[in-house]
């Protein structure tokens, strides 16, 4: 009870509670966009970045910055020596930025602490382990804060209920809002035989699918003729994993979120006739905006 009645507290200074109608140009400060992989969440993202003139900021691409600056220190050891596994935990950063020290010349990183943000996170990656928590809200605040909590489409954070308590506290207290969430709906089955065909160029970057979108003769892209490729990820079983992930942890976060005051708004992610001009109508129909 304590919790909610928190959280509530706080919504009310963030002004999360505003109804979707009163979100106008200027006006809005951050937008959730949550859902299962595969749904359709990237050209409903596209559509509330182009309205509300917003920059989509998604975790995907936050762990690749972070990975990135870390792998640009070209560090050849082993990652173990920087974690204690007595305390299942990483030793201190001052322990972490002596050890990095006598492989690499730290003194000559631009920002060690986005480095050892990224030494974290490859060390999961590396082991094949889910992120923690912990680390995955470090990385996200990090680059939330570099545009003072606000002004962004939100995507893939978060995802947990952990996360979205993190992520309500972290807004709060930085004065900005979250003015509503975008769920975007479709069926699990339906996912799985799209992610499953999707073959995608790796010269030019355009996706196809084996069924809906075939490339040209089943193997080249249509557009540049470079042979496309299935990515390693978009096997079935992973999908399926993907999907058993949303249902166990994310489905309770949007729950929770909705729960406490945050006007949630559903959207299907599988259109009749997809177009741009159906996907724009139906986004801004579902928060009840004009077009």
């Amino acid at each position: 009870v304590f919790v909610v009645n928190r959280e509530r507290s706080m919504l009310s200074v963030c002004g999360a509670r505003r109804a979707a109608s009163t979100l106008a140009l200027g006006h809005v400060d951050n937008i959730l966009v949550m859902g299962k992989s595969g749904a359709g969440k990237q050209p409903r993202i596209d559509v509330l970045v182009d309205h509300f003139h917003l920059a989509q900021l998604s975790t995907g691409n936050i762990f690749r910055e972070y990975l990135g600056v870390f792998d640009k220190l070209k560090y050849q050891g082993d990652l173990s020596v920087f974690y204690d596994q007595r305390k299942g935990d990483f030793h201190d950063d001052t322990t972490l930025k002596r050890r990095l020290a006598t492989s690499v010349e730290l003194d000559k990183v631009p920002d060690v602490t986005a480095a050892l943000l990224g030494l974290k996170a490859k060390y999961y990656v590396n082991e094949g382990k889910y992120v923690p928590d912990t680390i995955t809200n470090s990385l996200f605040e990090a680059a939330y804060r570099k545009n003072n909590c606000r002004g962004f489409v939100l995507d893939g954070y978060p995802r947990t209920i952990e996360q979205a308590t993190y992520l309500i506290d972290l807004t709060h207290g930085n004065g900005a809002r979250l003015d509503a969430i975008l769920r975007v709906d479709n069926d699990d089955e339906r996912i799985v035989r799209r992610t499953v065909g999707r073959r995608i160029c790796p010269q030019c970057k355009r996706v196809f699918h084996v069924e809906f979108k075939p490339p040209r003769n089943g193997t080249d892209c249509t557009a540049c003729g470079a042979p496309v490729q299935h990515r390693s990820d978009d096997t079935e079983e992973k999908t399926r994993s993907r999907l058993r992930e949303f249902h166990e942890k994310t489905e309770g976060a949007i729950a929770r979120l909705e729960r406490i005051g945050f006007p949630v708004y559903g959207v299907s992610g599988d259109l009749p006739k997809f177009t741009q001009a159906a996907v724009r109508e139906s986004v801004l129909r579902a928060l009840r905006i004009s077009a």
